[in-house]
Order: C-alpha cells, then sequence, then structure tokens
C-alpha cells in the first residue's frame, strides 16, 4: 500500500520514521527510537586521508542527478549486510518526495559510474539521512562530507542520522536520547512545518524557513569561496571543488 506523503512528512516533523524488516516484506513501520544519532555540522571529523581524497576531486559530486538510482543502491544487499529496511513502498514515496523537491542524494562518480552516495529528507532546518552506501574507497564518506558542507552553508542547524553505527562514530557523530532530539528538531523546524495539514507538498523544503538546499550548487557555479554562510563568500583563488568543500568543514558558524 503507497504511504501517504503528509502523513509521512509529519511523522518526520514529529521524531518519527518508517522502516520495514526485509526488501521483500510489504509492512511498513513506524519508529520511534530511545535514542538518536546526529552529526553536529561543526563536529564533523575530517581524517588526513579522507580530506586529501576530497581535495583531490577523487570523485565527482553532484547532488539530485541520480535520486532514485542512489535509494535503488542503498536497497540492495552489500557485502555484510544481507538485506536493508527500504522496502518498495519506502522507495516509492521517497522517489516521489524527490519530485516535490522534500527528498534529495548526494552521488559520487567514477569514470561515469556511481560509486557512493546517500540520501534523505529534508524539513525546515533539519535534514533526515536515510541510507548511504559506498562501492569504492571512501565514496560514501565524500559523500557525507559533501553533505555536510552543504548543510552548513544552507543554513540548516540538524543532521539526523537516526541510529549510531561505529562508523558514524568515527566520523563525528553523536548518540542523545529521544527526548533530547525531539528538542533540537523542534528548533530546527518552522512554524509551516509543523503546520498540521498540506505541509507538504505545495513548495519544497527549506521555503520560507532560512534553510536553502541550493546554495551549495550556486557558490560552486560561481567559483566562490564557500564558506559556512552566504556573508562568508569571499574570493580566495580556492582552485578546485574539493578545496572549497574543505574549507567550508573547517570553518565554524
Amino acid at each position: 500500500m503507497a504511504i501517504d506523503l503528509d502523513l509521512l512528512l509529519q511523522a518526520y516533523a514529529n521524531g518519527i520514521f518508517p522502516m520495514s524488516d526485509a526488501r521483500d516484506d510489504p509492512d511498513t513501520f513506524w519508529i520511534e527510537p530511545e535514542f538518536r544519532a546526529i552529526m553536529p555540522l561543526n563536529g564533523f571529523r575530517l581524517s588526513k586521508s579522507l580530506a586529501k581524497t576530497i581535495r583531490q576531486d577523487r570523485f565527482v559530486v553532484t547532488a539530485d542527478t541520480a535520486f532514485a538510482q542512489v535509494i535503488a543502491t542503498c536497497a540492495e544487499s552489500q557485502a555484510g549486510r544481507r538485506d536493508t529496511w527500504i522496502n518498495p513502498d519506502i522507495e516509492e514515496a521517497f522517489c516521489r518526495l524527490h519530485q516535490y523537491g522534500h527528498a534529495h542524494s548526494i552521488e559520487c562518480w567514477s569514470e561515469g559510474r556511481l560509486v557512493g552516495g546517500l540520501y534523505g529528507l529534508a524539513l525546515g532546518r533539519a535534514f533526515f539521512g536515510e541510507s548511504m552506501f559506498s562501492r569504492e574507497i571512501d565514496a560514501s564518506k565524500v559523500a557525507l562530507a559533501w553533505l555536510v558542507a552543504r548543510l552548513k552553508l544552507g543554513g540548516f542547524e540538524l543532521l539526523d542520522c537516526q541510529f549510531m553505527t561505529d562508523h558514524l562514530a568515527s566520523l563525528g557523530a553523536i548518540e542523545m536520547t529521544q527526548a533530547a532530539y525531539l528538542k533540537l528538531l523542534e528548533a530546527a523546524l518552522t512554524k509551516a512545518v509543523q503546520a498540521a495539514s498540506g505541509l507538504a507538498l505545495s513548495a519544497p523544503a527549506g521555503v520560507g524557513s532560512g534553510s536553502d538546499w541550493g546554495s551549495l550548487d550556486v557558490a560552486l557555479a560561481a567559483g566562490s569561496a564557500v564558506g559556512a554562510s552566504s556573508e562568508d563568500f569571499s574570493a580566495t583563488g580556492a582552485s578546485s571543488p574539493g578545496k572549497r568543500i574543505l574549507q567550508a568543514l573547517t570553518q565554524t558558524s
């Protein structure tokens, strides 16, 4: 059964998200965990090797160019993960949310092949990271780094990672109670997002909320320095997208 999109957005606005027990399980459950993981936008942890990979532009990184392919790949079985929680109903709902401008993806490409990426949902000043994949070393880490830079530049305040993993912890994620998380979520959401009906589909996430998913694209297209906010732009001579991403990650807002 198709998931109602208004209901789905309201669930996220209240700290609840959907999961399934397996890829082929027709049932979708609503999850409100006791503990949540978030990635502090000023706390993303850059190792020397990851910074080098970003600086060298080892991957071509894009946003929202292959959303359906990213979520389909996240839903596939991978080494060490026989099954996933993304059933066809969840996949279909997020593809529809992407069409309305609420769901987004980051893609990493190597020689024209999609080798890493992630996807999630934007509401107000919050971004809910859903899943990521990597088919080359560091590809998913690079995608996450670009996401953090995009959120910082776009005025977002909260990056939700749902459940803590060793991988996320190594990159700077922290865990907190659901009650503490809900306070952060409430602060990150606008009154428009919290309004009951029709939140959803009339305008892309971020409209009227002070956040802008596309600010990074504008900065990169203009060759501007990428700082923590648009007011920080200045000509610095950074010669590559990767170097400008590192600028955003190392600046504090």
